[in-house]
């Protein structure tokens, strides 16, 4: 199997090891607790914002998709999801309040790499898919650093959010999960 591949199969569970064993080591505060939920809650609203505007077919296992999505914050980065998770991924490590800031470094590069070769399988497959279109969106689109003006590829199309918040339940849950235990860790010891 091709790495890029098991990353992309597995993207949902590969956090779990890290946070593990953050959670055995992490010392969170007050205010380690709200920064990073404050970077959390912004990586959740650029994740809810994205699937409002992709669906649901951002929770599959097979790489494609059953059209090219250019609205919403897909107009100015091509992986808004990703970004959100990293958003998310860091606030759990600001939650943990140990090893700052080299359990940031660990968190981004280990997300960093992974990400980059997840996008490479899916540029890989879009390209295959949408052909010259793709690649007109990917000249026009950053991969991960956005753009601060709409692509001209981008089309104009309003985002379902209820569909978004539907399909972001095992987002929730991840997320609600995450704060719970380092709420006990705070708690407890």
């Amino acid at each position: 199997m091709d790495i890029r591949e098991f990353f992309f199969k597995y993207r949902g569970f590969t956090p779990v090891p890290l946070v593990l064993v953050v959670l055995i080591f992490a010392r969170p505060t007050v205010t380690s607790f709200l920064w990073g939920i404050g970077l959390m809650v912004v990586g959740e609203l650029i994740r809810i914002w994205g699937v409002s505007h992709a669906g649901g077919a951002t929770r599959t296992r097979r790489v494609g998709a059953p059209e090219l999505i250019t609205s919403g914050p897909f107009a100015y980065v091509r992986n808004p999801l990703y970004i959100g998770n990293m958003f998310m991924y860091s606030g759990a490590a600001v939650i943990a309040n140990v090893w700052l800031p080299y359990l940031l470094f660990v968190v981004w590069l280990f997300f960093g790499i992974q990400y980059y070769l997840i996008v490479k399988l899916e540029e890989e497959k879009l390209g295959e898919i949408f052909g010259e279109e793709y690649h007109e969106y990917k000249r026009q689109v950053p991969r991960f650093i956005p753009r601060f003006r709409r692509a001209p590829i981008a089309r104009s199309a309003a985002g379902n959010f209820s569909e978004a918040i539907r399909s972001e339940k095992s987002t929730f849950l991840s997320f609600g999960t995450i704060l719970l235990l380092f709420y006990l860790r705070m708690r407890l010891f």
